[in-house]
């Protein structure tokens, strides 16, 4: 069974960082991707980045492109998400999806496997 386990969530001053894990584990993730969703109050759960297992191509929502970097060290079975110059608007509880196909998709419903997530608050 796939498992996926976020940390590193918490509260930060608007400008600042936070560096978010997702610990995998269950089996090997080549022929994976893994992604980054967010889910702020009264929002719906949206798309904040994706890469894949294998190659480590990336993609990214628009409101974080220079801000934020996915990762993933293969080794520890971690995938990261660095988040600089962080905006109240960030504020959400963060969530590591994983899916069985290579290539990144935005839409949430594709992923099958899901963490329970780390809240990151960013005040002003």
């Amino acid at each position: 069974q796939v498992q996926l386990v976020e940390s590193g969530g918490g509260l930060v001053q608007a400008g600042g960082s936070l560096r978010l894990s997702c610990a995998a584990s269950g089996r090997t993730f080549s022929g994976y991707s893994m992604g980054w969703f967010r889910q702020g109050p009264g929002k719906e759960r949206e798309f904040v980045a994706g890469i894949r297992w294998s190659s480590g191509s990336t993609s990214y929502a628009d409101s974080v492109k220079g801000r934020f970097t996915i990762s993933r060290d293969k080794a520890k079975n971690t995938v990261y998400l660095q988040m600089n110059s962080l905006k109240p608007e960030d504020t959400a509880a963060y969530y590591c999806a994983a899916r069985p196909q290579l290539w990144i998709t935005t839409d949430r419903r594709e992923y099958r496997y899901w963490g329970q997530g780390t809240q990151v608050t960013v005040s002003s």
